[in-house]
């Protein structure tokens, strides 16, 4: 497998090894031991799948508490995978990457924990799959909007289908970070939650 480094510390892309012939192809989606060579270090505890139309928008996602890694495949069709720096203490702080991932070009994205994770549905549709490396926590659960000015993600659709819940969620400079510090995300142990600066 290829590794490819993005410009946010601890977000790479996967480009996976295929072999294939005239009846279809074979891939290996997960090794521990090789995603362990690539920093991959944190068990994964869960696995989720969601099964999505064209122009859906799913995010931008996760947990003030137990923050989830996240190793995402495409299955069959394509999205538009974006991952945003949520780590208040991050030189990075509030920047993203976009990267198109398809079960043609068999990419994946890990997203460590302490990052927003969100994705768009651009083939007619779309099978998900996230490994994560802790376990969905509703009650933590938190989302910044998508389409929030200060962030300026140049998603490639411009009137998505999204939930009510994801319509809701607040700009960047109102969300809740509470306890999303440098890869240390899983250890907070804060009473309040931190805003972010102005």
């Amino acid at each position: 497998m290829n590794i490819i480094e993005t410009k946010l510390k601890g977000v790479v892309m996967i480009e996976t090894r295929r072999f294939g012939d005239a009846r279809g192809y074979f891939t290996e989606t997960f090794h521990s031991d090789r995603y362990l060579e690539a920093g991959i270090e944190r068990p994964f505890v869960q696995d989720n799948f969601s099964h999505s139309v064209k122009g859906v928008l799913r995010g931008l996602h996760y947990q003030i508490r137990n923050p989830q890694g996240k190793l995402v495949t495409v299955l069959a069709g394509e999205v538009f995978d974006v991952a945003i720096d949520l780590q208040i203490d991050s030189t990075t702080f509030g920047e993203w990457v976009g990267v198109n991932l398809s079960s043609e070009n068999g990419r994946q994205l890990y997203v460590p924990p302490g990052f927003g994770h969100g994705f768009c549905v651009l083939s007619d549709t779309a099978d998900f799959l996230y490994k994560c490396t802790d376990f969905y926590s509703p009650e933590y659960e938190r989302a910044v909007r998508w389409d929030d000015p200060d962030l300026g993600i140049d998603w490639p659709v411009s009137s998505p289908v999204i939930s009510d819940k994801d319509a809701a969620a607040p700009r960047l400079k109102n969300a809740e970070l509470f306890g999303l510090h440098r890869f240390a995300a899983s250890e907070c142990t804060a009473d309040q939650p931190v805003k972010t600066p102005n």
